[in-house]
C-alpha cells in the first residue's frame, strides 16, 4: 500500500441479533442485542473491518467521526485520534448504567478511536501482508483463553419473540451447574465466571459452592456488577475467600473497593472502577483493585489496551478483559491485542457462547478447549458474510430496540424493579 493510498468511504452499518434473556444487576438483556459494523474503504479497493456497539447515541457518534477520517492514510493513526479527540460531542439520549462503563457518553471519543482504529490495523495487516496482532509487537501466544460466562437466566424472553433458546432457565444452583457444563461441553472453557447481583447474596454464594463441588479445581469468578453494599461484600467475602480466583466489583466505587480489599485475601478485579488512566493513578494510591480488566472499545483502542498493559506490569496488577454482547468481529480483535499482552493473567471474558449469530464469512468463530487460535492471515483475519450482515441489518430495522435499557425489558417481568444499586 503506498503512501497516496487514502481512506475513501466509510460505511456504517446497525444490526441486531438474538440475545438470550440473561439476568443482571440493571435488570435484563433486551431479546435484542445491537452493534455497529464498519467497513472503511481506500481508494485502491481494500476494506478493513470493525466492530463496536450499536445504540442510537453511538451511531450518531460513529457519524460525526466518518467526515474526519475519510481522506486519511490508513497508518494515520495518531492523526485520526487528534481528530476525532477534537470533534466528537455530546449526544443527546444515552441510557448510561454504572455497571456498564461502555454505555458512558464520557467515552464517546474513545469508543469511536477504537473502532476506526482496529479497521485501519485490519487494513495496515492486509497491505503489509501481516496479521494485526503483529502490529502490536508480536504474538506471545498461539491462542488466547476465555472462560465460561455463566448468567442467571430465564427460559424465555417476555412476549415470546422468538423461540427459546436451549440454554433453559438458569437460576437454581442445580440450573446454574447445568449451564456449566453445557458451556464447557460445547467450548472447553477451562475456568468459570457467574454474572452476579441478581439474587440475594446467600444464593449467589450456593450457586457458587454448587461449582466449586461439580468442578473442583477450576478457577471461579464471581460478578456482582457493585450490587452489594460494602458490608454485604465484606461478610460474603469470609465465605468467598476460599472458593474465588477473584472476586469482581461486589461494591460500588473505588473508595468502597479499597475498603473491602483491606478485609479479604482474595485479589479484587473491576471493569467498572478503573478504566481512564486517572482511576488508574487513584487505584495504585488506594491499593485497591489488583487485576483490571480491559476492554479495547471503551478504552481507546487496541494500542491503548496494550499501553495499559505495560501499566499493569508495572504496578504489578493483573490483567484480563472484559466483554459484553459481540459478534465475531470484535472477539477476534481481542484475540489479537490479548496475544499481543505478556502480562495477560487470567482467561478472558466473552458472551460469544450466549449468540448463535454472526457476520463472519466460514460461520462463527472456533474454540478449542476454551481458547481461540489467533488469527494468521493479513490484518484481523476475517471477512463479511454479505447475506448475514444483510439478514441482521433488517432484524435490526425491525426489532423497534435503538437504546438498550435492561431496566426498562426488567419492569416488563416485575413493575416494580427500580434497578437502583447497592440493593443488598
Amino acid at each position: 500500500m503506498s503512501r497516496d493510498i487514502r481512506i475513501s468511504h466509510v460505511r456504517i452499518t446497525p444490526v441486531a441479533f438474538r440475545d438470550g434473556p440473561l439476568l443482571n444487576a440493571a435488570g435484563i438483556h433486551e431479546p435484542w442485542a445491537l452493534r455497529a459494523i464498519l467497513e472503511v474503504e481506500t481508494s485502491d479497493g481494500r476494506i478493513g473491518l470493525a466492530e463496536t456497539y450499536g445504540d442510537a447515541p453511538m451511531l450518531a457518534v460513529l457519524e460525526q467521526a466518518r467526515p474526519h477520517v475519510v481522506g486519511l492514510s490508513p497508518f494515520a493513526l495518531n492523526l485520526m485520534e487528534e481528530r476525532l479527540k477534537a470533534a466528537i460531542r455530546p449526544v443527546p439520549g444515552a441510557v448510561e448504567y454504572t455497571l456498564a462503563p461502555g454505555s458512558h457518553a464520557a467515552k464517546n471519543a474513545a469508543k469511536a478511536i477504537s473502532a476506526f482504529e482496529v479497521a485501519m490495523l485490519d487494513l495496515q495487516g492486509q497491505a503489509v501482508g501481516a496479521p494485526v496482532v503483529d502490529l502490536l509487537g508480536g504474538a506471545v501466544r498461539s491462542e488466547v483463553a476465555y472462560s465460561a460466562y455463566l448468567f442467571f437466566k430465564y427460559a424465555e424472553h417476555h412476549g415470546r419473540p422468538y423461540e427459546p433458546d436451549a440454554w433453559g432457565e438458569g437460576i437454581s444452583p442445580q440450573q446454574v451447574v447445568a449451564q456449566a457444563r453445557r458451556m464447557i461441553a460445547l467450548y472447553g472453557f477451562q475456568s468459570i465466571k457467574l454474572k452476579g447481583g441478581v439474587f440475594e447474596p446467600r444464593h449467589e454464594i450456593a450457586c457458587i459452592r454448587a461449582l466449586s463441588e461439580a468442578f473442583r479445581g477450576m478457577p471461579l469468578r464471581l460478578d456482582p456488577n457493585a450490587n452489594w453494599s460494602v458490608a454485604t461484600s465484606k461478610r460474603a467475602a469470609e465465605e468467598l475467600d476460599d472458593l474465588l480466583e477473584y472476586y469482581e466489583d461486589p461494591c460500588p466505587g473505588l473508595d468502597g473497593m479499597a475498603e473491602l480489599a483491606r478485609h479479604t485475601r482474595l485479589p479484587l478485579a473491576t471493569n467498572m472502577v478503573v478504566t481512564t488512566m486517572e482511576e488508574f493513578r487513584r487505584n495504585v494510591e488506594k491499593k485497591a483493585v489488583k487485576v483490571i480488566l480491559s476492554d479495547h472499545h471503551y478504552w481507546g483502542g487496541l494500542r491503548a489496551t496494550r499501553q495499559l498493559a505495560r501499566m499493569c506490569a508495572l504496578w504489578e496488577l493483573g490483567m484480563s478483559m472484559h466483554s459484553n454482547s459481540h459478534l465475531g468481529i470484535s472477539l477476534v480483535a481481542m484475540t489479537h491485542v490479548a496475544a499481543a499482552i505478556p502480562n495477560l493473567s487470567y482467561a478472558c471474558d466473552t458472551h460469544y457462547p450466549w449468540q448463535d449469530e454472526d457476520i463472519v464469512r466460514g460461520g462463527r468463530i472456533a474454540f478449542k478447549d476454551g481458547a481461540v487460535a489467533v488469527p494468521t492471515r493479513p490484518g484481523l483475519g476475517v471477512e463479511l458474510d454479505r447475506q448475514a450482515l444483510a439478514k441482521l441489518h433488517d432484524q435490526y430495522l425491525a426489532c423497534g430496540i435503538r437504546n438498550r435499557d435492561d431496566r426498562r425489558q426488567m419492569q416488563k417481568y416485575d413493575p416494580s424493579f427500580t434497578g437502583a444499586t447497592p440493593r443488598y
